[in-house]
């Protein structure tokens, strides 16, 4: 589904993605894990869109606009209520409002569909706009630390909603996570960045509990997988 060749990504004179060759299989969940500054925001922005490779080739076989949801690090929030902003990605859809509220449903925000989206907290506003993602059938899901400002009750929502949509639309997901252990919950497979190159990549019980390459071991030291 996801194919990349020889790609660069710079800022000013850093080199922020540098990855030769990189594919993803239809279906597959998989998780990008490295620190700060290896690439993961980067690179997903790069697939959604939103930005564009200095070099080489991004394909992303015959996937339309549409058929893509991506989820920002820092989502936003129109100064109106929660089921309208949900909505927005709804334009063209006949039983629009009804999807908006299953979204909701799903999310654990049926309960503020009224209120002023602008109004929420972070974690909630995160939930709003993951909502507004999966309101509609997708074929690829990118997602940038969709739980960055989650409590523990609302991850394990967010978790909740995205296993249960995945097996619903058979969807590609690839997501970014500081947390290990939640690669383990979510992915088959695990990308592990360093310095905006390819750590290493494999099966995500295999990158996270028997990691080959030393830049991937000296991440994982900080976290109890």
């Amino acid at each position: 589904m996801i194919e990349l060749r020889n790609v660069k990504k710079r800022y000013g004179t850093r080199c922020a993605l540098d990855i030769s060759e990189f594919h993803i299989e239809q279906g597959e969940q998989m998780a990008i894990i490295g620190p700060n500054g290896s690439g993961k925001s980067t690179l997903l922005r790069m697939l959604a869109g939103t930005i564009r490779q200095d070099e080489g080739e991004v394909r992303l076989g015959n996937l339309t606009h549409g058929e893509i949801g991506y989820l920002p690090q820092k989502p936003y929030a129109f100064d109106f209520s929660v089921q309208k902003n949900v909505e927005l990605a709804l334009q063209g859809e006949h039983q629009s409002k009804h999807m908006a509220q299953v979204a909701l449903e799903r999310v654990g925000l049926e309960h503020l569909k009224n209120a002023r989206a602008n109004r929420l907290s972070g974690g909630e506003t995160q939930r709003m706009a993951l909502a507004r993602v999966i309101a509609r059938p997708r074929k690829l899901l990118l997602l940038d630390e969709p739980t960055a400002s989650a409590d523990i009750q609302a991850m394990e929502t967010i978790e909740c909603a995205l296993l249960d949509y995945i097996q619903q639309t058979g969807c590609t997901l690839v997501f970014s996570s500081h947390a290990p252990a939640q690669a383990l919950r979510l992915s088959n497979m695990t990308l592990a960045l360093d310095t905006g190159k390819i750590g290493e990549f494999g099966e995500t019980e295999q990158v996270l509990h028997r990691p080959q390459a030393e830049s991937t071991r000296l991440f994982l030291r900080h976290w109890n997988v």
